[in-house]
C-alpha cells in the first residue's frame, strides 16, 4: 500500500487514474481547489488548496508525511513547477509530471523524447498567463528536471479522448458534420498521436511501478490522418462533412494542425509498456458518440 498524492484528480483520466489506484489497495488523497465533485465518497482523503499559490500548496501538505508518489496533472507553468520543487523538497520520493506533445513542434518525423531535453532547456521564470501553453509545459519540464532534488518524470501525452472528455474535442466534429457546419482544417493528410483516457490513467498507474527519470512519450500504437477521422465521423452520421483550409475562429478544428504531429514511443515500449492500437478505439468512440449526438 503507498501513500499517494494526486494535484488534478477530480476528472477525465486524472479521476480514472484515481479508480485504479484505489482498486490496488493504495492510500489516494486528492488536492483540489473543492470546486469539482467527485465520487470517490470516504475511499479518499481530500487536499483543499489553490495549486497557483505557494502559501496554499505548502500549507495543505505541511503535516509531515512523506509521500510515495505525487502525481501532477495540473502543472503549466516553471513558477508552478519552482513552487512544487521548494514544497515538496524531502516530502515526495517519485514525483510524475504530466506534460504534453504540445513541448514538440509539429514535423515530418516521430518526435522523440532527446528532441526537447529539459535538461539544458533554457529557464524563463513566470506563470501560466505569461506564456503558450506549449512553452508553459516546456517551462515547467526545465524547472524539474533542473531544480528537483527528487526523482522526477514527465510524462508527453497527446490529445487525450474519451467519453469522460470535458473539453469534447471530438464532439465539436461530429456536431458540425451533423448540423452542416464547415469545419475548419489547413491540411487534411496531417497525423495525429492519440490516446484514450483510460489508457492514459493505466500508463500513468502503471508507472508508479517503473525506476525511469526523464521524459517518456506515450501514445495510442500507430497513428491516424485527420481524413481517416472525419470518414468515420461521416460513415456514422451519414453527412458530408464540410471542410475548409480556412474557416471562422469559432468553426475551426481543435485538431487542425498545418503537419503532422506524432511521438515515438519506443522508450516506454522498451520498458515493457504495449500500447493498443489507435485503430481499435477512435472508430469505435466515434460511432458511440454519434449515437449520442443524434439522440
Amino acid at each position: 500500500m503507498k501513500n499517494i498524492l494526486i494535484l488534478g484528480g477530480t476528472r477525465f483520466f486524472g479521476k480514472r487514474l484515481v479508480e485504479r489506484l484505489l482498486e490496488d489497495g493504495h492510500e489516494v488523497t486528492i488536492a483540489t481547489r473543492g470546486n469539482t465533485p467527485d465520487p470517490f465518497g470516504d475511499r479518499v482523503e481530500r487536499l483543499v488548496l489553490d495549486r497557483e499559490n505557494k502559501e496554499s500548496l505548502a500549507q495543505a501538505v505541511a503535516d509531515g508525511r512523506v509521500w510515495e508518489v505525487v502525481y501532477d496533472n495540473i502543472c503549466y507553468s516553471p513558477q508552478a513547477a519552482q513552487d512544487a520543487c521548494d514544497v515538496f523538497q524531502g516530502k515526495v520520493k517519485r514525483y510524475i509530471l504530466t506534460s504534453s506533445l504540445s513541448v514538440y513542434d509539429p514535423s515530418s518525423h516521430r518526435n522523440q523524447e532527446k528532441d526537447v531535453n529539459p535538461y539544458i532547456y533554457p529557464i524563463t521564470m513566470g506563470g501560466k498567463d505569461d506564456f503558450s501553453y506549449a512553452e508553459g509545459k516546456r517551462l515547467a519540464e526545465a524547472v524539474f528536471f533542473q531544480k528537483a532534488d527528487f526523482p522526477v518524470c514527465a510524462v508527453r501525452f497527446p490529445i487525450v479522448l474519451g467519453e469522460d472528455d470535458y473539453t469534447e474535442r471530438l464532439e465539436f466534429h461530429i456536431r458540425r458534420v451533423q448540423s452542416g457546419t464547415p469545419i475548419g482544417m489547413p491540411n487534411l493528410s496531417a497525423k495525429l498521436s492519440l490516446i484514450d483516457s483510460e489508457e492514459a490513467a493505466s500508463f500513468l498507474s502503471w508507472l508508479r511501478t517503473q525506476r525511469v527519470e526523464g521524459p517518456i512519450n506515450a501514445c495510442s500504437q500507430g497513428d491516424v490522418k485527420l481524413s481517416d477521422i472525419i470518414g468515420w465521423i461521416e460513415k456514422e452520421t451519414g453527412r458530408k462533412a464540410i471542410i475548409q483550409r480556412e474557416s471562422a475562429k469559432e468553426n475551426a478544428s481543435p485538431f487542425g494542425v498545418p503537419e503532422s504531429w506524432t511521438m515515438d514511443t519506443s522508450k516506454a515500449e522498451r520498458l515493457g509498456y504495449s500500447f493498443k492500437p489507435i485503430r481499435l478505439w477512435v472508430p469505435a468512440l466515434i460511432k458511440q458518440l454519434s449515437q449520442q449526438e443524434i439522440v
